[in-house]
């Protein structure tokens, strides 16, 4: 489903120069893996990288899919227009605040990546994970009138409505208290299984990788930067 290896990217220049260092991944359909580390360690920089909103220094390979898309070599050869059709249809992004428009409703939120698409604003995928995430009753609502785990919950949903191969969350139970952040938890790891999709998660909290048994690509020190590999 996901595969790199050898992943380099930098930030900065000089003395404040910082690399995030990823020398292999390898994710399967349904599987959850953690990132983690401390503050400041380069855990959004990899993500990002990851999702091609950061181009990498080097990259030995990268294959996104069923279909084993060479992002590698789109990335070297910089073809600019695949590589957004890839963001936009296989990359789900579920950000830290949720990022819902504040202007759209519940509903338009979540069919909204889908109308950028040109797909049906519906889809059975949608109609099951609201019924899962208890969202149905909030559809004509807008952002300003929902808690904060409810806005989390609707911009999962909203993350994976478009039927990606990938979802990439950062901290999405940051702003969340331990019963709802562990409930959102929950949903999301039992949905990427029901919908054959694979995910990375950056979380800080520990307690939840472990209750969830998630993988960990953890993060540990080096001269240029940080290293993230899979703990044993």
């Amino acid at each position: 489903m996901l595969n790199l290896k050898e992943l380099r990217v930098a930030r900065g220049e000089g003395d404040e120069r910082h690399e995030v260092y990823l020398p292999e991944l390898a994710l399967i359909s349904g599987q959850v893996a953690a990132i983690v580390g401390p503050s400041g360690c380069g855990k959004s920089t990899l993500l990002e990288a990851i999702g091609l909103l950061l181009a990498p220094s080097t990259l030995q390979s990268y294959s996104l899919g069923k279909a084993k898309t060479d992002v590698a070599a789109l990335l070297h050869n910089r073809n600019e227009n695949t590589l957004a059709s890839i963001r936009s249809k296989d990359i789900g992004f579920l950000l830290q605040n949720g990022g819902l428009l504040p202007y759209l409703s519940v509903r338009d939120n979540i069919t909204l990546p889908r109308r950028l698409l040109g797909l049906p604003a519906s889809s059975e995928r949608i109609q099951h994970a609201c019924a899962k995430l208890r969202l149905d009753a909030l559809l004509d609502k807008r952002p300003s009138a929902l808690s904060i785990g409810e806005r989390q919950r609707t911009a999962f949903v909203r993350a994976m409505a478009h039927e990606p191969q990938v979802l990439l969350a950062d901290e999405p139970t940051a702003a969340l208290d331990p019963y709802a952040g562990a409930q959102l938890f929950d949903l999301m790891v039992s949905l990427v299984k029901e919908l054959d999709m694979a995910a990375l998660v950056v979380s800080h909290d520990y307690t939840l990788v472990d209750q969830f048994k998630l993988p960990r690509l953890a993060a540990s020190l080096t001269p240029e930067g940080c290293c993230f590999a899979f703990a044993q």
